[in-house]
């Protein structure tokens, strides 16, 4: 069952009957608000923010979510294609009015290529690991235009350990999740944050051009690679 996809669209038609609950392999599961993937053009982030405004060109908005960036840019005249895996979620997003959106998973998809990829509200944790971040940088050449940008953001979660954590063979942050809504759990999923260092040095083995644009307080950060190839 996609649970993810039924409290999106429970809170779209506004019967949503329980809190969206976050399992994790880190500590006590966190109540997450459901209406963060709502927000409009003056609830964004800073982060948000100066993201949007580096896109340029023909966009892919990969992990779209409901729309809200997508909707943002398309205010903006800028040509964006949403991509996401949840069905529910792609059916809001039409009905919201996002002209241009795909219901697959991104791994399948090489039909097009984009000036900007962005993945935001850390869209690279799709990766899981270290490994599948390695092998999605790649992957994401076949996308991108000559001169093309890939703009996301991610967090170093070191913060969430005790020195002794560090011992563990697995990048640390490497972790798990699952949803969890009226009772009903879905499958537990990987998902990777990745601190900036770690990004630059995979990044530019890899050849790319990486640079982080922005960083927050709290170890959030907005990077932007280019093809150095």
């Amino acid at each position: 069952m996609d649970v993810f996809g039924k409290v999106l669209k429970d809170h779209y038609q506004g019967r949503q009957k329980g809190k969206l609950w976050l399992h994790n392999s880190y500590g006590m599961p966190e109540d997450m608000p459901v209406d963060i993937f709502y927000r409009t053009k003056n609830s964004l982030t800073e982060l948000e923010s100066i993201a949007l405004e580096l896109c340029k060109g023909n966009i892919l908005d990969i992990g779209a979510g409901v729309g809200s960036h997508a909707l943002i840019l398309q205010e903006q005249g800028l040509d964006v294609t949403a991509i996401e895996i949840s069905e529910s979620a792609c059916d809001i997003m039409r009905r919201r009015g996002v002209k241009k959106v795909i219901n697959t998973d991104i791994l399948e998809f090489e039909s097009e290529q984009f000036d900007t990829i962005l993945m935001l509200m850390n869209g690279i944790g799709l990766c899981g690991d270290i490994k599948g971040l390695t092998n999605y940088l790649d992957y994401l050449k076949r996308l991108l235009l000559p001169g093309g940008q890939v703009i996301f953001d991610s967090s170093d979660i070191a913060y969430l350990y005790k020195s002794d954590d560090f011992i563990a063979s697995n990048y640390y942050g490497e972790i798990s999740y699952q949803y969890e809504y009226q009772s009903v759990k879905g499958k537990w999923f990987k998902w990777l944050y990745v601190d900036f260092l770690m990004l630059q040095q995979l990044a530019e083995k890899l050849g790319w051009e990486c640079e982080m644009i922005y960083e927050d307080d709290m170890d959030q950060y907005l990077a932007r690679i280019r093809r150095s190839d």
